[in-house]
């Protein structure tokens, strides 16, 4: 079964830290380019991450330095580390697999709240 999931979210302080992982399955992930969006409530869902097979990443402006996306193709798992965390990144992360013609998961809560 294809498929990926998230896990990791949380309510957390600002300046705290969350990892989230991705996990998939049902395809050959190392051949697939791994994406994390974020859906701030009222807003549309944006690129956070994106990691290649070749291990090439990119970031929203509003995230670099202080999030790292990762895999491990062992596992079938992407990462994302963020730290430092505001509450403008609240939302809920979702990640997405270009494969079985687009795949996302369900979603994991954020929340940066004092």
């Amino acid at each position: 079964q294809v498929r990926v999931a998230e896990s990791g979210g949380g309510l957390v302080q600002p300046g705290g830290s969350l990892r989230l992982t991705c996990a998939v399955s049902g395809f050959t992930f190392r051949f697939y380019t791994i994406n994390w969006y974020r859906q701030a409530p009222g807003k549309e869902r944006d690129l956070v991450a994106s990691i290649t097979p070749t291990d090439r990443l990119n970031y929203a402006d509003s995230v670099k330095g202080r999030f790292t996306i990762s895999r491990d193709n062992n596992k079938n798992m992407v990462y994302l580390q963020m730290n430092s965390l505001q509450p403008e990144d609240t939302g809920v992360y979702y990640c997405y697999a270009p494969a079985g013609g687009g795949l996302w998961g369900q979603g994991t809560q954020v929340t940066v709240s004092s």
